[in-house]
């Protein structure tokens, strides 16, 4: 296993919720920045929350109101909080993080600025 570790997917229906865990062994320290990122079937990956250590969060637009992304540094744990879930979040969800002991403000969306990736969870949503 990688230094990040997914887990939380499954199937729900409609308007239904879900929260994935991204266990981050060690690489929560005073200054980090993590994201979530989805990869759907023909599509392209996109971000889909970020969060920096400053607790600065950036949302895709069209999960905006409806996901919540926050650490547990205690925990070491990066989470999503999925609400009001609809077919086209169908997806397979990967956490990922900046290099080690560093922040970006705001905390980018873009794939390319992130150094560690978990393997992915899959989330479906059925109408």
């Amino acid at each position: 296993q990688g230094p990040l570790v997914e887990s939380g997917g499954g199937s729900v229906q409609s308007g239904g919720s879900l929260r994935l865990s991204c266990a981050a062994s060690k690489l929560i320290d005073d200054n980090y920045y993590m994201a979530w990122f989805r990869l759907a079937p023909g599509k392209k990956r996109e971000g889909v929350a970020a969060i920096n250590s400053l607790r600065h969060t950036e949302f895709l637009d069209s999960v905006e109101g409806r996901f919540t992304i926050y650490v547990d540094k205690r925990k070491e744990t990066l989470y999503l909080e999925m609400n009001d879930l609809k077919p086209e979040d169908t997806a397979i969800y990967s956490c990922a993080a900046g290099p080690l002991n560093s922040v970006r403000s705001p905390p980018p969306l873009r794939a390319t600025e992130y150094t560690y990736w978990g393997q992915g969870t899959q989330v479906t949503v059925s109408s």
